[in-house]
């Protein structure tokens, strides 16, 4: 008599279907086996896991992991963020890729979450299961099949072999959530859209004796005229059938209140589903014939794992163009020796490739080289060629910023980036141009030359939106232009090497005293400077950050010539003078408590600064290295917290609520070692060491919304003895281009 077979059919539901991890718990638990099994969407996933022969603990703790819960929001780790493809932060708020050949059709995005990190772990651990065992199904640990939808045909497409990695991917595929996989020529969907539970599969293909379905999923309700989800829902899924082919079997359906993409309450879902399975198992233990135990299921497993091969990477093809397919395999292999690569490697390495902001989507799959290596085989899309980006700063304070940039992408034998921006508004202007190369390798090499233009237009701007402004008092015109180059450290470090030539113009008074028929002081110095930083960043955003770390450590050499003509209300004369010194500045923050609802970082900053003084006191001040440590210190003007040499650093309270809003407090010292004073005679000079120590501190409400933050903030400068407490409301970021010097 032949041998009882039992077979498991789950279904899809997103977040809903880690319930069927439990299910398998409460199976395994009651010593009923498994023989056969078939899944949709979250349902071929877990199903997937399990037939290659990962048991129901391994796979609860991978899919309550914060990592899953990354792969799932399309996010990264940020050891797999590299930081040297990153371009500098700035006040962009959203950015539009399109083609020039068609505006609409081929630019409107087809996916809003990146599926990167999924797609590398199931490669790394369904793909080298499926590879091992010659990407046949049927010799997994439990014979599987998992079901895609095409939706040019309108019918499902069931895998029986192939990838094992890319068949779930397919099949877990929900349209618009993450990209669609072209497999066989055919572009697949999530299974569910036309079988959401293909149990009609699993009785075709494996005729099973007693079949087992986990079933938290449902049809759509009818449409009514007002409700667009509805109408969307049912054009794009068809009716399922959620009942058994045959009689010889039971459904388990427990029974959630948690939202498809709900992926926060997996643990949950987990354990309904191991309840529900429980409850079930009492129903189903009649029917059985045989049964196994956990202790035996266990070394099945582990001698079945025990045949699979590590991930050992000896070669990598690519479904480009041969130039792509050399920028490729540059990135990924070591130039000369072409060796083997490891697992960590390749992550490693698949990471900074995917970085690659002209690459719009990589996914890998394997196959068998040799009997202990694979073959990675790389499916890449390239992005739109064009990029708009537009953001900036509104602000109940007078200093509200628009910001629009354009940038062109190439992708060959190089990376080929070229960008344009341009801020605009009364506190500050800027327009910058850059081209940035990048040379593949493992360390790869990125050539920038470039050339800015900033305006910094200082005025009484303690005032309101709602205030008269006074006439600017300071006026500070930039222009330079250079080279930098830049190489990682490691995937979150890189080292940046500059020269640059200036040309610095300072317009101000000396006096708060001026009238219209007033004529500044203008300082004008011209010169060039080189530079050396190594800087380190895993914040989380780009700025308000609440984890992560960041260390930047800058040297910079500076020659010029200065040249001050003094305006109606300077007694002194005009004057030149040759400077040249060394700047080194120390940046850092570090969040060193980081839970889900309180977080707390350490920031400070140092400069140690060997500058001569320029013609007058305001001129001395103006070149000097600036306390903002607060975003908003960027946009005043705060003599006190100027100085050649000084340290200061605090703290960044945060504390964390629902729906994405903090509640932050920022307080600091500030230390200057030496600081510029005016004399009793009428001129100018240091003061004694250790003097003119202050604080600064700021208190805020902030909204992080998808595409910048929204902000009511209180700041506190204690010197500013008029009006030591400002407050605005604000959208947008606090981020200008870099100064040229200072």
């Amino acid at each position: 008599m032949a041998q009882q077979k039992v077979g498991l059919v789950l279904s899809g539901g997103g977040a809903t279907g880690f319930a069927h991890i439990g299910v398998l718990m409460a199976l395994e638990e009651k010593g009923i086996p498994i023989d056969y099994i078939t899944g949709t969407s979250a349902g071929a996933l877990i199903g997937a896991f399990y037939a290659a022969g990962y048991s129901p603990k391994e796979i609860k703790e991978f899919c309550e992991s914060p990592d899953f819960l990354k792969m799932a929001m399309g996010e990264l780790k940020p050891d797999q963020q590299f930081y040297t493809k990153e371009d500098d932060p700035t006040s962009s708020m959203f950015s539009f890729y399109f083609s020039l050949d068609s505006l609409i059709e081929k630019s409107l995005p087809t996916n809003i979450n990146s599926s990167t990190f999924l797609d590398f772990e199931l490669m790394k651990l369904l793909g080298t299961v499926g590879a091992a065992k010659g990407n046949d199904f049927d010799q997994l640990f439990v014979p599987f099949r998992c079901v895609a939808s095409d939706i040019v045909s309108k019918e499902n497409v069931t895998f029986s072999s192939g990838p094992l990695n890319e068949a779930v991917r397919a099949s877990m595929t929900y349209p618009i959530y993450i990209q669609p996989l072209r497999v066989n020529g055919r572009l697949l969907f999530d299974g569910g859209l036309y079988n959401n539970f293909p149990a009609d599969i699993l009785y075709r293909e494996f005729s099973p004796d007693f079949i087992i379905g986990s079933n938290v999923s449902y049809n759509a309700q009818a449409p009514t005229e007002y409700d667009l989800k509805s109408q969307i829902e049912n054009m794009l899924v068809r009716y399922t059938d959620f009942n058994l082919p045959c009689e010889e079997g039971i459904i388990i359906e427990p029974i959630l209140d948690i939202g498809t993409f709900d992926f926060s309450k997996v643990e949950r879902a987990i354990d309904i589903g191991y309840k529900t399975g429980l409850l079930y198992a009492d129903s189903i233990l009649p029917f059985m014939h045989r049964f196994k135990s956990q202790s035996e299921l266990n070394q099945e497993r582990l001698l079945f794992r025990s045949n699979i091969p590590e991930l050992i990477i000896d070669s990598i093809s690519c479904d480009a163009n041969s130039n792509i397919n050399h920028f490729v395999k540059n990135s990924l292999l070591r130039m000369r020796k072409r060796a083997p690569l490891s697992a960590s490697e390749i992550e490693r390495r698949f990471y900074r490739l995917a970085a690659t902001e002209h690459i719009g989507f990589l996914f890998p799959t394997i196959d068998k080289s040799t009997s202990e290596s694979y073959n990675m085989s790389l499916i890449l899309r390239q992005k739109n060629r064009f990029k708009v980006d537009v953001g900036g700063l509104i602000s109940s304070r007078p200093v509200n910023t628009g910001y629009l940039g354009l940038t062109y992408l190439h992708l060959g034998k190089r990376a080929i980036k070229g960008h344009i921006e341009s801020y605009f508004g009364k506190f500050y202007s800027s327009l910058n141009a850059d081209l940035k190369i990048e040379f593949p390798a493992i360390f790869p090499v990125t050539i920038e030359p470039y050339i800015t233009l900033n305006r910094w237009d200082y005025f009484k701007s303690f005032a309101s939106f709602f205030q008269e402004v006074k006439p600017s008092f300071l006026v500070q015109n930039e222009g330079y232009y250079g080279v930098k180059i830049s190489h990682p450290i490691f995937n979150n470090s890189k080292s940046i090497y500059d020269a640059r030539l200036f040309s610095l113009e300072d317009d101000y008074y000396q006096s708060e005293e001026f009238t219209a028929q007033d004529t500044n002081d203008i300082t004008n110095f011209n010169g060039q400077t080189y530079s050396w930083e190594v800087v380190q960043n895993s914040l989380n955003r780009k700025q308000f950050a609440t984890s992560g770390h960041f260390l930047s450590l800058k040297a910079r050499y500076v020659h010029g010539n200065e040249r001050t003509t003094s305006g109606s209300t300077s007694t002194a004369p005009d004057f030149l003078k040759n400077h040249q010194w060394i700047n080194i500045n120390l940046d850092f923050q570090s969040f060193i408590i980081n839970s889900k609802f309180f977080n707390l970082g350490l920031q400070g900053k140092a400069t140690f600064n060997s500058q001569s003084l320029f013609g007058n006191y305001t001129a001395s001040l103006l070149s000097m290295t600036s306390f903002n440590i607060l975003p908003d210190t960027y946009t005043y003007f705060l003599q006190e917290y100027r100085s050649p040499q000084f340290f200061g650093g605090g703290t960044n309270i945060i504390f964390s609520l629902p729906k994405d809003i903090d509640v932050r407090i920022d307080a600091f010292f500030y230390q200057p070692l030496v600081q510029l004073v005016k004399t009793d005679d009428g001129g100018f000079g240091y003061s004694t060491p250790f003097k003119g120590e202050s604080y600064l501190a700021s208190a805020s409400v902030i909204y992080h919304s998808r595409i910048g933050p929204l902000r009511a903030t209180l700041n506190y400068f204690p010197k500013q003895v008029s009006n030591p407490l400002n407050f605005q409301i604000s959208f947008g970021y606090v981020l200008f281009n870099e100064r040229a010097i200072r």
